[in-house]
């Protein structure tokens, strides 16, 4: 019966014609009822198919002619009349929601399996269960029997035979000891019997021939331990790489094959034997119990969870010439793997994995179960193509310890084909085993080569295209399977018949390419040195250009020869080989398997992790890269060579590369030049997430979070203790040695990440490495949710199995002053003038202190010693606060420099939070009126400034909580880190002269070239001693300064050195290229910003802070990001632009104290004198060197840095701006929030509340 009917047409014709076959289809129909399957409609392109039953033969039919009326009578319409204005309105309504509707039904995937009606069938106690039937047993059995046991019983049989050939050898070698050893007994005997009988006569021989003999037998034996010791010495040097060239069942020499537990040049795992029975790394996932084996005759429906795993990008996975299966006159493509989990799969980050220098996303998204498989076919499937073909014998699917236990995870190939309304049609599982069953014969059959030898070049090429790309196996051979990539028939003469070779193209691997030769990787590396050194060198001469181009040539002539290149030419007979009827494309899917594996077991590791430690982390991807070691790569999932020659062997022939940057754009950090590109870079407007995939990030933030936890418990549980000591507590619990066992008692060994090497095989590097994790968990866990759920952790983790210890670590007392006044203490702030003073310090900067003998606290030197006010000095909370400001720069820099490592972080922090910096801050807030000392002090030292400001911050995050520190840094501390960045405040002068220095190195070998300091001179008394140092380069004065410390004159003679030798230095013309660049991108990202805000033109560090104040009006945050963007510059500063570019770096980077106060200095006193001569001094050279720019160039600076250094000399007003800069929640997140202590009692905002 012809089930197709063609409705797309119009006319009376088609209605005739139209009637007519439908009463023929009704004789049909009614003739054949039960022989009806389905019946195929085609309506405008659009194919629908209708299962089983009459009745939906004839709603289908029916639906067809009332589909089909309509149109006629809509044509109609359109023909006699017009539309009215509502009918018009009617139709388009109509007409979109018949859109959305079609648009739906696009979207909404569906899959359906093929039907296999003879080779399963539906349990009958649970309907989702589709069972195994005879057939499809029977057919399992002939397909383990061909495919899997060939290749077992060959390997077997040449096992035995070498077994039995190695026994004869030894037997060969036993019987030509014994012969020897028999023959020189013979000849003793001899020797003694004609002594006996002429002793005196026979002396002579007799000592010669046991001479000979004695001689005989010792070079025998010397040529033995001869032979020893340099098999020895093969076997230290390539033993492995020996042992496989001379494999008796080598396929090929230029091919590689896998063995268990090895790599191409040795054994894969270098550990010890305890290491070996713990850690990811050996196959250990915590968690993992013995699985229950599934029925192997069902597709155990009922507890399986079904997956499709797709891949993006999906280059070089989609190819020309895919694996397609024929079916019922309809073509299967193969599509992807589908994956079986016994569990439910969780969210978890993606998994991202690097091949093809192409970073590929691996997805995996929740399906209904296909009913026509079992899951004994798909181990068999599984047993054929990575185990036969692929040969990863190192993949191990189980639990370990758990080999007769089921995989954690079963995978069905999808061979699907295309259906209507965005369908696909699975195909069962019973064809796939019967289409590899039939291409599972000879390659080239024997009796064919005749007929291919006489076919035309025509005919033999089209003959030869069926086979391009497909792999072949020749069962028992290393390795025993390729990739045709060419056949060739190869006719030396026409009376002997020969097989066709096949060519395969592959890949040398590295460890004897070029890229693992000794001798090239020298040559290598002088060359880079060379070009390096040559890029820094002010004018190379012609000589050092031909030695360069010499060192090119050199290199690519050791690229070029037949034994160092990569890239071979394979050519091995077709003889004994087999079809697979498997494209390269299964392969390339075949190959990230066992990536996506590894990740997902990991994950569910986690899990584990997460009860232990009792939190449950919102973003897993934190906890992640917290774990996750440097040297760690997610590139294979198993063994790396077998992956590597696998994809040679079996993979893609011509893969599209990417951008080869990708593997070190993100995490490169040696050299100068690496390290000035990063440093000059600006930090983002928003939040950014980092792409640098390893744990060191996260560990500077965690160092910060520990300490910061450590310091509040100790300061509050040790009232009375000093600074000092606080210091040596927490020393003894945030060192290395006690945070590796926290790590310990945590079990993080078994959890990390990282590369299987010898890096971390010694317990000493093991136990660093786990320290790093502790403090990157702690970093994770306070990203994730806060500090007070990292504070719980850490404290569990600390007294583990001591519950009184943790209670009281955990309940501590408030601070004393809290303790007196639980409500606040306000309301003496009338009664004492002290009190009343810093009143108006509140006033200054828009923060109420709620208890504000905390801020008296905070002023009082302890020279004043204890009295019932501030019940003691401020030392104990600089150690506070001190904490407190390094946790909230790690914080910001953490989220806002992305691009940044650990150690550009660190020296960021460093140059913000150093006393330099503190200082001026406390100054630009006029701290200083308000600090009290038992006598009057006329300029305080920059120390004295710094421990001012952190008193103050300890006493704020008491009284106020994190957020508030926050902000105040946010607005005192952060704005400059952009004029740090463009002055290099981060590098001192001793640093930069010594780093251009080494930039000019040579190629003569030896020590490198570096600055080297003498003292010149020495004069004046002890307590104003001057010291004058020169710095020499090369046996040449650079440069002499003096300073009244012999560092601070070795930082000053620096600075005069790269002042006065520009010249000699080319490394500082291209720093000053590289900040100029990254000011440009800076300015280009900030117009995107202003344009994505709509035009509104707040602050760039300011942004977010301000939209916690959302109540006030675009105007007031104009006038008031431009006052804050004046902030950054110094008080009472002489001088104009001229001196903000070129004396900016002699205030912070100078050792000495800024600023200067000359009507409080005594003109006799000599020490200030120097010093402000030396200021004066410094001055008017940059100012000189200053003019000599050109013009354009300055303009440009002063451009790029005006909206952050405008002057503004009057204190006062500089002191007025902070009134009312953010209006701060009512609520603050601190470490212990349910103390009253640390937020209002009423629970509101008060009046100056930030």
């Amino acid at each position: 019966m012809d089930g197709v009917i063609d409705t797309a047409g119009g006319g009376k014709d088609q209605e005739v014609l139209l009637s007519t076959r439908l009463e023929e289809l009704s004789q049909e129909i009614a003739q054949s009822l039960e022989g009806v399957q389905g019946i195929l409609v085609k309506d405008r392109g659009m194919t629908v198919i209708v299962k089983k039953g009459i009745r939906g033969v004839l709603d289908l039919i029916l639906v067809q002619v009332l589909d089909l009326c309509p149109q006629k009578g809509r044509e109609k319409e359109e023909c006699e009349s017009l539309p009215t204005i509502q009918e018009e309105e009617k139709s388009k309504s109509v007409s979109k929601e018949e859109e959305l509707e079609e648009e739906e039904d696009v979207k909404a995937a569906w899959v359906r399996s093929a039907p296999a009606d003879l080779y399963y069938q539906r349990d009958e106690k649970n309907p989702l269960v589709m069972r195994a039937t005879k057939k499809l047993m029977s057919l399992c059995e002939v397909v383990e029997e061909k495919l899997i046991m060939r290749g077992t019983r060959l390997r077997e049989e040449k096992r035995k035979a070498r077994e039995k050939k190695e026994q004869q050898e030894q037997h060969q070698a036993i019987a030509c000891r014994n012969g020897c050893l028999s023959l020189k007994k013979d000849k003793t005997k001899e020797q003694e019997g004609e002594s006996k009988e002429s002793p005196a006569e026979n002396n002579a021989p007799e000592n010669s021939t046991s001479t000979k003999g004695k001689e005989s037998g010792e070079e025998c034996n010397g040529n033995s331990t001869k032979e020893a010791q340099e098999d020895v010495e093969t076997a230290n040097n390539s033993e492995e790489l020996e042992k496989k060239r001379n494999h008796p069942d080598r396929l090929h020499p230029e091919l590689w094959f896998n063995d268990p537990g090895e790599m191409n040049d040795g054994p894969l795992c270098r550990c010890s034997l305890k290491a070996q029975r713990s850690g990811i790394r050996h196959g250990y996932y915590v968690g993992e119990d013995s699985l229950k084996p599934c029925d192997p005759w069902t597709n155990n429906a009922d507890h399986l969870h079904h997956y499709l795993i797709t891949i993006s990008p999906p280059t070089n996975f989609l190819i020309k010439t895919p694996t397609v299966i024929m079916h019922d006159s309809h073509e299967f493509i193969f599509e992807g793997f589908s994956l079986l989990s016994h569990n439910p799969l969780e969210e978890v980050p993606t998994c991202k994995v690097i091949r093809f220098n192409i970073e590929y996303t691996i997805l995996y998204l929740q399906e209904k179960i296909p009913d026509n498989f079992c899951v004994r076919e798909l181990d068999i499937f599984y047993k054929y193509l990575f185990t036969e073909l692929l040969e990863l014998v190192d993949l191990n699917l189980h639990a370990m310890g758990d080999p007769d236990g089921c995989p954690r995870f079963h995978f069905m190939p999808r061979f699907v084909r295309k259906l209507a309304d965005n369908g696909k049609e699975i195909l069962s599982m019973n064809e796939v085993l019967t289409y590899l069953l039939k291409n599972s014969g000879p390659l080239v059959q024997p009796e064919d080569l005749a007929q291919l030898l006489s076919m035309s070049q025509y005919q033999w090429q089209n003959y030869a295209d069926q086979l391009k790309g497909m792999v072949v196996t020749c069962p028992g051979m290393k390795p025993c399977s390729i990739r045709v990539d060419q056949l060739d028939r190869d006719q030396v003469s026409e009376e002997t018949i020969n097989y066709p070779v096949i060519v395969h193209f592959g890949i040398r691997p590295p460890q004897l390419s070029y890229a693992g030769n000794p001798e090239y990787q020298k040559a290598w590396r002088e060359y880079v040195k060379f070009r390096h050194l040559l890029a820094n060198m002010p004018k190379p001469s012609f000589e050092d250009k031909r030695r360069l181009e010499a060192k090119e040539n050199r290199l690519q002539e050791m690229r070029m020869t037949s034994k160092m290149k990569r890239d071979v030419t394979v050519a091995v007979s077709a003889q004994g080989f087999y079809r697979s009827g498997i494209m390269c494309d299964v392969v390339q899917h075949a190959m990230l398997l066992p990536v996506l594996v590894c990740h997902l077991r990991f994950h569910c590791s986690l899990e584990v992790l997460e009860e232990r430690i009792q939190y449950k982390f919102r973003t897993r991807f934190l906890l992640q890269l917290a774990l996750t070691h440097p040297s760690y790569r997610e590139n294979f999932g198993t063994n790396p060579d077998h992956a590597r020659n696998s994809l040679t062997n079996c993979g893609i022939r011509q893969p599209e590369y990417g951008d080869r940057r990708i593997h070190y754009m993100n995490t490169r950090k040696r050299g100068i030049n690496t390290l000035i590109n990063i440093m000059s870079r600006f930090g983002r407007n928003l939040e950014t997430e980092s792409k640098i995939t390893h744990n060191e990030r996260l560990e500077f933030l965690g160092d910060a979070v520990v300490e910061f936890l450590t310091s509040i418990h100790l300061f509050h549980l040790f009232p009375s203790l000093e600074e000092g000591g606080l210091a040596t507590y927490r020393a003894a619990i945030v060192q290395n040695q006690h945070l590796a066992v926290l790590a310990e008692k945590l079990g993080l060994d078994q959890f990390m990440l990282y590369a299987h090497g010898s890096d971390l095989c010694h317990d000493f590097e093991l136990r660093h490495a786990m320290a790093n994790c502790f403090e990157a968990l702690m970093g994770a866990i306070f990203l994730d949710t806060g500090i007070e759920e990292a504070d719980s952790v850490l404290s569990s983790t600390l007294f583990k199995g001591e519950d009184l210890l943790h209670s009281i670590w955990v309940n501590y007392p408030p601070h004393p002053i809290q303790m007196q006044e639980p409500q606040g203490d306000r309301k003496w702030i009338k009664s004492f003038p002290i009190l009343t003073n810093l009143s108006k310090f509140e006033e200054s900067i828009g923060v109420h202190f709620n208890h504000i003998r905390l801020l008296a606290r905070a002023f009082t030197d302890r020279s004043i010693g204890f009295n019932n006010l501030t019940l003691g000095s401020n030392q104990r909370l600089e150690f506070l606060g001190d904490t407190v400001l390094q946790l909230v720069a790690s914080e910001y820099l953490y989220k806002y420099f992305p691009e940044h490592h650990e150690g550009h972080l660190s020296l960021l922090r460093s140059s913000l939070v150093n006393n330099r910096t503190q200082a001026v801050v406390c100054d630009d807030l006029g701290m200083t009126a308000y600090a009290m000392y038992s006598h009057l002090k006329t300029e305080l030292k920059t120390k004295d400034r710094a421990d001012l400001l952190e008193a103050f911050l300890g006493a704020l995050y008491i009284d106020r909580g994190l957020d508030y520190c926050r902000a105040f840094c946010q607005v005192c501390f952060f704005p400059r880190l952009h004029q740090f960045i463009m002055n290099q405040d981060w590098n001192d002068p001793k640093s930069k002269l010594q780093q251009c220095c080494l930039t000019l190195r040579t190629m003569d070998g030896g020590e490198p070239d570096i600055p080297i300091y003498k003292v010149i001179e020495c004069k004046g008394p002890t307590n104003t001693r001057v010291y004058t140092v020169a710095v020499y380069f090369r046996g040449r004065r650079l440069a002499k300064a003096s300073g009244h410390s012999i560092q601070q004159a070795e930082m000053n003679a620096a600075r005069e050195a790269l002042l006065n030798s520009k010249e000699l230095f080319p490394q500082l013309d291209h720093q000053r290229r590289v900040i100029e660049k990254s000011v440009k991108i800076q300015g280009e990202r900030h117009k995107e910003g202003e344009r994505s805000r709509g035009g509104d033109n707040r602050g760039r560090v300011f942004g977010e802070r301000d939209q916690l104040g959302g109540d006030r009006d675009r105007d007031s945050e104009r006038n008031k990001a431009n006052e804050r963007d004046k902030f950054s510059r110094e008080r009472d500063r002489p001088g104009g632009e001229r001196d903000r570019l070129t004396g900016e770096r002699d205030r912070t980077l100078g050792e000495r104290d800024r600023p200067y106060s000359d009507r409080s200095r005594s003109t006799g006193d000599r020490k200030y004198k120097l010093m402000l001569e030396e200021d004066r001094r410094y001055r008017s050279e940059a100012e000189k060197i200053h003019d000599e720019r050109e013009p354009a160039e300055e303009s440009k600076l002063r451009a790029c840095t005006k909206s952050m250094s405008r002057e503004n000399a009057d204190s006062d007003r500089n002191r007025e701006k902070y009134k009312g800069y953010m209006r701060m929640p009512s609520t603050e997140h601190h470490l212990k929030p349910t103390r009253n202590s640390r937020s209002d009692s009423s629970g509101k905002p008060s009046r100056s509340a930030w």
